[in-house]
């Protein structure tokens, strides 16, 4: 199945510029495996470890095999302090991955930065990650891409005029919506209704009910995904038809499994296109699903594509840091990527299309792709 891209990868790797070595090359991990966010944690984890085992079948990193050390976190900020340290102190990994939250890796990528190890997040959103200094990467959508992605798509592709936002406070949903509601103001739309909700809220029937009486033909609301099966759930029973837009926290097959029918025609915007014709994502779906025994997700993708691009950046300078940095930097056209391609990093944000997903007969399936650079292209940049 990937005998291909471990043929594409070894080419890759034998051109690095540090010679074969003893020991295995260490790369870090932190990702939820339990708490609310467990399911995401074990798609990152099993994405992670793709990578790593084709990386390993092809030879390793110039000779060395790639080790990964991973712990969990329970997407929590201070548990996430706590073992970047270990990482580096302990382990002394050469580079670290967030496979979780914004809150967490936001904490993480300081104690990184200050250690003066790279660390690249897989999917967490929140701006001020990359913020954090010239070693701090992502490979996913930042929430200004994703925000404004959505925003456009909400009024130019779905036609919505009349728009509700429902928010989750926290980074994750409070950075979403504020890209969201921006562009949505900026083309003309109108917001009849906005709140935030606590995380780990369940009930949302009375917020949703004050929702129908505003009309909207349009709600986003930004939620994980036991929360966002609630929410779809909870406006279906309540008789709203209105459009309602996700986001990547939806991005889960967990989702669909507690939403039910009620997940049909809600629309996402996010990392993945399960229906792509690149050989890349067609083997890692099936390779995920034979692993795990469920589909794929975003989450799985993300972390997949983090460890090809730390891989990417060992083979060609080694491990000193500045120099993985540089390496990073200096990606151009990395097709060998699931959530890809990656046209480029530009102020270490990976650049890539941006995929909009909908449930379709109990599955994501392909909705829309955008590629204007315009979108795709943080703003500043």
């Amino acid at each position: 199945m990937w005998c291909k891209l471990g043929l594409a990868l070894l080419v890759i790797l034998a051109l690095g510029t540090f010679g074969i070595a003893e020991g295995n090359i260490k790369i870090g991990l932190f990702v939820p495996l339990t708490g609310f966010a467990a399911a995401d944690g074990h798609s990152a984890l099993v994405g992670a470890q793709i990578a790593v085992d084709l990386i390993n079948a092809a030879g390793g990193i110039n000779g060395r095999m790639v080790e990964l050390v991973y712990y969990d976190d329970a997407a929590r900020a201070d548990q996430a302090s706590a073992i970047a340290r270990k990482l580096i102190e302990q382990d002394q990994v050469v580079i670290g991955i967030s496979g979780s939250y914004s809150t967490p890796t936001r904490a993480a990528a300081a104690i990184f930065q200050q250690a003066g190890v790279p660390m690249i997040s897989a999917y967490a959103i929140h701006p001020s990650i990359i913020e954090t200094g010239h070693l701090i990467f992502r490979v996913g959508m930042g929430a200004p891409v994703e925000g404004i992605a959505g925003g456009h798509l909400a009024v130019e592709k779905l036609g919505a005029h009349r728009i509700a936002i429902l928010s989750m406070d926290n980074d994750f949903g409070v950075s979403l919506s504020e890209y969201f509601k921006q562009t949505v103001l900026g083309l003309g739309a109108e917001i009849v209704f906005e709140k935030r909700y606590s995380l780990g809220e369940s009930e949302f029937r009375e917020v949703l009910s004050s929702i129908r009486g505003a009309n909207p033909d349009l709600i986003w609301a930004t939620a994980y995904y036991a929360g966002a099966a609630n929410i779809v759930s909870q406006a279906r029973e309540l008789g709203i038809t209105a459009t309602i837009l996700g986001q990547e926290g939806y991005d889960s097959p967990k989702f669909i499994e507690l939403a039910g029918e009620a997940a049909e025609g809600v629309i996402i915007v996010t990392d993945l296109n399960r229906d792509s014709e690149r050989p890349v994502v067609q083997q890692f779906l099936a390779e995920f699903q034979a692993r795990a025994g469920i589909p794929a997700d975003m989450v799985g993708a993300s972390a997949f594509d983090a460890v090809k691009v730390a891989a990417y950046a060992l083979a060609q300078v080694g491990t000193d840091p500045e120099d993985i940095a540089a390496a990073i930097n200096g990606i151009r056209h990395m097709d060998d990527v699931v959530t890809g391609p990656f046209y480029a990093f530009l102020g270490r944000e990976a650049i890539r299309p941006v995929e909009v997903q909908i449930v379709q007969g109990g599955a994501f399936h392909f909705f829309h792709t955008y590629t204007d650079p315009t979108i795709i292209i943080p703003p500043g940049l």
